[in-house]
């Protein structure tokens, strides 16, 4: 059989009104959001979460594809089936996070580099494998004007390994997600993330063109510009819009397969108007959407809790979000019922 081509594979997850679930929190980061909940974090109960969410009446008619873990990628259904196995049965194309995380950029305080590209190609092969068709990797920017962060030797840094990542991801038939997170905490101004994401990009797509990384077969997942989350001023819809589609228009090309939006520690509600405003615009140069973890998880893991006769209702909480963004995307999202 014929493997499918990357341009196939980003335009099936760029599917109208559908988005992506990003289910790929580390072990570490699980453990943290179980335990704000009193939940018990194991692997068994790692499981049988993201075994709910996957599992979600009508998933496939708002989700094109799931961001995985490791560990999860590895995990089977309660039946025995391999959750990438089921994914694909019901028309969701499974994915995975091939990144190794943050670690201390070293003589640069305050900054980060993400690690992975050793033993990736290997690992891509065994992935493949288990039926993974696109891959993400991250990187995160902290802005702070008193310091002067990001510095220019931290985006170049990150954007360099990030290229690479994409290239070899490409060479290994799978689509590549390059997520380059401008932070949402901190104070700072919407003015000033604008200018920082707008530096970000640049440097990434003249990185990912050195390393002739096909845009045809590559996805942006990106932050939206807003004002910091303790910024005394904070971004209106209108003004996250505005700002973020003036960055996309000047810093990426036409080519790209498609941009998806993470959250980034905003709110369900926040998150979903925000992008809603930005999808209003009749500019649109790519197929734009969603991949948002907690904004559309929130909800989900506290009405579970943890407890399996509260699954359905779980669904139900995640269902509202999945619908909820499905409509944003399309245009046709009129506000919050019940805002949460």
């Amino acid at each position: 059989m014929n493997k499918p081509s990357i341009q196939s594979i980003a335009s099936t997850l760029m599917t109208t009104p559908k988005g992506l679930l990003a289910a790929d929190e580390s072990n570490k980061s699980a453990t943290k959001r179980f335990d704000a909940l009193n939940i018990e974090c194991t692997e068994e109960t790692r499981r049988q979460y993201r075994q709910l969410l996957l599992t979600t009446p009508n998933f496939a008619q708002y989700i094109s594809g799931v961001i995985l873990y490791d560990e999860t990628i590895r995990q089977n259904t309660d039946d025995g089936t391999p959750l990438t196995k089921y994914l694909e049965d019901i028309g969701v194309t499974p994915g995975i996070k091939v990144d190794g995380g943050l670690v201390d950029f070293t003589n640069f305080p305050g900054e980060t580099i993400t690690e992975g590209l050793d033993g990736l190609s290997t690992r891509l092969a065994e992935y493949y494998a288990m039926g993974a068709r696109f891959t993400k990797w991250r990187s995160a920017f902290t802005v702070d004007s008193a310091s002067r962060l990001p510095t220019n030797a931290s985006i170049h840094a990150n954007m360099n390994v990030m290229a690479r990542y994409a290239a070899i991801v490409q060479s290994a038939g799978m689509v590549p997600i390059v997520e380059p997170e401008v932070m949402y905490d901190g104070s700072h101004s919407l003015k000033d993330c604008k200018d920082i994401l707008s530096q970000v990009l640049r440097i990434l797509f003249e990185l990912l063109a050195a390393y002739k990384v096909d845009n045809t077969g590559l996805i942006l997942k990106t932050s939206m510009v807003l004002a910091g989350k303790d910024c005394a001023v904070q971004s209106t819809p209108e003004a996250v819009a505005e700002a973020t589609l003036d960055v996309l228009q000047t810093r990426v090309p036409k080519d790209v397969a498609g941009i998806v939006f993470l959250s980034g520690g905003q709110s369900p509600a926040q998150a979903t108007a925000n992008l809603a405003a930005i999808c209003k615009s009749k500019h649109l140069l790519w197929p734009v959407t969603y991949s948002f973890s907690r904004a559309v998880q929130d909800n989900a893991i506290k009405a579970w809790g943890g407890k399996p006769e509260n699954t359905i209702k779980a669904q139900a909480e995640l269902a509202e979000r999945l619908i909820a963004n499905s409509a944003a995307r399309s245009g046709d999202w009129h506000g919050e019922k019940s805002p949460k």
